[in-house]
């Protein structure tokens, strides 16, 4: 199980006002602010990733928050949609909360014999709350508003809207280990069983969708959970001798990266578990003090001058 693919790690959006998505994801959803830091690429945009309370992999939704950024179109060769999962019997109370915050909510539907509720962050996110089939053992982060019976576990699954199946469906069987299980209508759902959680991607196969637009209110890109950076590097030569363009293992601080796009268009990631979000804080003061990548910290006075005000 080691040398394989262990569901999702993360995934990015991209939002506009800062202040608004922490005040969502952490007030309103209840995830907890794992990660305060910025942009590799451009120190003066956070970088927030939520997660649950040790940020483990398959709870970390992470995101760009640049100011004023037009809003996106999701579309084809993009994951249009992330799901998390939550307590049997919490659909409605969720609905209330969400409710009282004015969130616009879509009515309860069945997907795959699963009851889920589908609504959007204030950037125009798509996300869904889904009610498993099978009970999903890991601990939710609770706070004095949301308490285990409702908070939600992680990621149950993330959606990828394509034009053609068979050549994101090769990637996702032949290289990262997946089986095809079911299929409603246009929608195939491909499951790893080597972890019991956020082990779930499924496709939208939409012919005639026009390509998506990332901006604001748009996934960035979805990453592959593996267990270290020798096992990562032996996936980078799969992809390779696979005839796809793929990145040098980047340093992210918490977790080594690999990026590349795969044949439907949609950014992919393999990243680590190690070495994990407790390398420069204590598990107890997680997201509390912004943490700079070790190149930028020479200048964190001018960062922190430039970084959007969050109180």
């Amino acid at each position: 199980m080691d040398n394989k693919i262990l569901g999702l790690h993360h995934i990015t959006a991209i939002a506009g006002n800062a202040k608004e998505n922490l005040n969502f994801y952490t007030q309103v959803l209840g995830l907890r602010l794992v990660k305060k830091t910025v942009n590799f690429d451009d120190p003066g945009t956070y970088h927030f990733y939520y997660g649950n309370e040790e940020g483990a992999p398959g709870t970390i939704l992470t995101f760009f928050p640049w100011q004023g950024i037009p809003k996106g179109r999701t579309g084809a060769g993009m994951a249009t949609e992330i799901a998390y999962s939550v307590p049997e019997g919490s659909l409605d109370l969720w609905r209330e909360r969400l409710s009282r915050y004015q969130v616009e909510t879509g009515d309860v539907v069945e997907r795959f014999g699963e009851q889920y509720l589908p609504f959007t962050d204030p950037d125009g996110l798509n996300l869904s709350l889904i009610e498993p089939k099978s009970p999903d053992s890991r601990k939710g982060y609770t706070t004095p508003a949301i308490a285990q019976n409702v908070a939600t576990k992680g990621f149950y699954n993330t959606t990828l809207t394509l034009n053609r199946l068979e050549p994101t469906a090769k990637i996702l069987t032949d290289i990262f280990g997946y089986q095809q299980t079911e299929q409603e209508g246009n929608r195939y759902r491909f499951v790893t069983n080597t972890v019991s959680e956020a082990n779930i991607i499924d496709i939208l196969l939409d012919e005639s969708a026009k390509p998506g637009y990332n901006a604001g209110g748009t996934n960035h890109h979805i990453a592959f959970r593996v267990k270290d950076d020798q096992v990562q590097m032996s996936f980078r030569e799969k992809i390779l001798n696979a005839g796809h363009q793929i990145t040098p293992k980047i340093d992210r601080d918490y977790f080594y990266s690999l990026y590349f796009r795969e044949p439907g268009g949609v950014l992919f990631e393999i990243a680590t578990d190690n070495p994990g979000f407790t390398v420069d804080e204590p598990l107890a003061e997680l997201g509390t003090a912004l943490k700079l990548p070790k190149q930028y910290e020479p200048s964190r006075s001018e960062i922190e001058k430039i970084l959007p005000v969050l109180k």
